[in-house]
């Protein structure tokens, strides 16, 4: 746990998502099967379902390169789309300070494939963005809200869709490290209420984020 620590807090901010790590799309062609292939085993340790109805995606530096590498060979935007995309999701990167704080982002989906009870959920569920946390065992840490756009419709029904940040303390990340005690992911709206136990393949994923 030590070893791992020392090398999150000497590092002041981690690897910057720009225009210069971005492939030009026949270019990234050339390596897309191989890096679906690598993207899927790093996802499979990244995603955390907390309930029957919501999915956690922790974004990294590899998960974010590759949604904008995807989007630009689908929609073939050129640079236009590059600086939109980047400005849309460059900030997600979760950082590492100087003051020894770390942050954890998750892309936090509602997933209901039925659409007639969708729609009634997310109109029960509005601001539930608000109410996620992980839970230490010594204290909580809340989630904020990615505020580049409103997500809650002036009916109050809440978007399928929201991103979220965790930012931890010296000593929460120390302790975060530390395999030794459970460390749960939880929402405690109150239409929706669940948590679950990081594993540790999905505790040890996450803090690589940090070295």
């Amino acid at each position: 746990m030590e070893s791992v620590f020392l090398k999150v807090i000497k590092k002041a901010v981690m690897k910057s998502l720009t225009q210069d790590n971005l492939l030009p799309v026949a270019e990234f062609l050339t390596i897309r099967d191989q890096k679906r292939k690598d993207l899927l085993e790093i996802k499979k340790k990244r995603r955390v379902m907390v309930g029957p109805d919501i999915t956690f995606y922790f974004e990294n530096y590899d998960t974010l390169w590759w949604q904008i590498q995807e989007m630009l060979r689908i929609e073939g935007g050129g640079e236009e789309q590059m600086r939109e995309e980047l400005a849309a999701y460059a900030p997600l990167v979760p950082q590492v300070y100087e003051d020894g704080r770390c942050e954890l982002v998750a892309t936090m989906m509602i997933e209901i494939d039925d659409l007639i009870r969708r729609k009634v959920m997310l109109q029960q569920w509005s601001g539930i963005e608000r109410y996620v946390y992980l839970d230490l065992g010594d204290g909580q840490v809340q989630a904020i809200a990615d505020d580049d756009i409103d997500r809650t419709a002036e009916d109050g029904k809440t978007s399928s869709v929201h991103f979220l940040r965790f930012t931890l303390s010296k000593a929460q990340s120390q302790r975060f490290c530390a395999y030794d005690h459970e460390i749960f992911l939880g929402i405690h709206h109150p239409y929706y209420s669940h948590q679950i136990g990081l594993s540790l393949p999905v505790r040890k994923s996450l803090a690589l984020d940090w070295i």
